[in-house]
């Protein structure tokens, strides 16, 4: 018999590469989703698959139907840094992703057939580098973050998005190491860093906005900002090992493959996309212009504690415990970029649509010509 996995917010985009890599591994797969247009979109993960994805229509902020979506599951992945934007998060937002987190728990806990719960929170939620105390700006420099590392969640200055997914993960180990002896059941977690990478479906996450505004005409110059970048397919074959290695429960784990400042991430890009006739800016633009946008633009006032300051994280687990090596930083941002093109997220420019054309078109041609029957050959003596 397969066994079940119940993956919340089915289309979300770590959500959706976890998905396709347990179809693959054939696993049965239940997810959630809030309406019938992504209910559709996630079918497309499985038309080519023999394995079984059933599809629950139930809102994360819901309190009714998640018994009935755990029940006859034995995992459950709960992506709970799948919150909005910090531009748009307010000081409610982290009571109502704590009720949810722990609302997932309890029905797995009632339930009793769940074995384990993964869930996503964030390398915001180790170290967040928005603070804008001191003593943490002076740490920075010399430390290397680990799992055993928690963003202080009192910090002045800390980012809303970073204080709300914090505070989740916190809630969700209390509320495990506080359930009674016959309702325990295992939870391992996993922090991303700025989570890149190809798009399987559904809509960009807000992390893609990180090479998708390389392509906008209204970003001429880049913040001096340090990115700490993780693969999307890393991260994804990372849930499935701490899903079900027995040294993995009861464990946080780190998934990035290194940090990377803006401008570094700009001139791969660069590279590979002027010859097709995109601009790709590569200046790093001066403290005070960024600052003065930040009057202007609340998503880049976001960013201002961020400016110059550089993190290192430890991905020791990530690498010697579950086993991911992790991919090409470059060509997860190249990736990153076709795909969006692909989508139509980002506008292909007429250089690179007559080049996808004309390889296109001799590829047909040579279609064409394979399944041409072969004339005899005929021979006169």
């Amino acid at each position: 018999m397969k066994v079940t996995v119940l993956v919340t917010e089915g289309v979300g985009f770590i959500a959706s590469h976890v998905i396709t890599l347990l179809l693959e591994k054939g696993y049965r797969v239940r997810a959630t989703v809030t309406n019938s247009q992504e209910e559709s979109q996630l079918r497309t993960l499985c038309s080519e698959s023999k394995s079984i994805l059933e599809v629950v229509e139930i809102g994360l902020f819901q309190d009714q139907g998640w018994d009935r979506a755990v029940k006859g599951c034995r995992y459950v992945i709960h992506d709970a840094s799948n919150v909005p934007g910090s531009a748009s998060l307010n000081n409610d937002s982290p009571k109502l992703n704590v009720q949810c987190v722990k609302r997932i728990l309890r029905a797995c806990a009632d339930d009793g057939g769940v074995k384990r719960v993964v869930l996503t929170s964030s390398i915001s939620a180790v170290h967040d580098h928005s603070s804008s105390e001191s003593a943490f700006m002076d740490e920075e420099k010399k430390k290397i973050y680990n799992e055993s590392d928690w963003s202080h969640v009192d910090s002045p200055g800390l980012d809303i998005g970073a204080q709300t997914i914090t505070l989740v993960e916190r809630a969700a180990w209390d509320f495990i190491r506080e359930l009674p002896e016959k309702k325990k059941l295992e939870l391992s977690v996993i922090n991303p860093g700025v989570v890149l990478g190809p798009l399987v479906c559904g809509f960009p996450s807000r992390s893609l906005e990180i090479v998708q505004k390389l392509f906008e005409r209204t970003l001429q110059l880049i913040p001096k900002v340090h990115f700490c970048v993780a693969d999307v397919r890393d991260v994804a074959q990372a849930h499935l090992k701490v899903m079900t290695l027995p040294s993995a429960a009861t464990h946080r784990h780190i998934v990035c493959t290194e940090s990377i400042w803006w401008r570094q991430i700009a001139h791969i890009l660069f590279t590979e996309f002027k010859p097709k006739g995109y601009h790709i800016p590569t200046t790093v633009a001066p403290f005070f212009v960024t600052w003065l946008g930040s009057f202007f633009d609340r998503s880049t006032s976001m960013i201002i504690p961020r400016i110059g300051r550089e993190c290192s994280y430890d991905n020791k687990r990530m690498r010697e415990i579950l086993g991911v090596t992790p991919r090409d930083l470059s060509q997860t941002v190249l990736d990153t970029a076709y795909s969006l093109i692909e989508k139509g997220y980002i506008q292909k420019s007429k250089r690179h649509r007559l080049e996808t054309e004309l390889v296109s078109s001799k590829e047909d041609e040579i279609e064409n010509n394979q399944s041409k029957p072969h004339q005899p050959i005929c021979c006169v003596h």
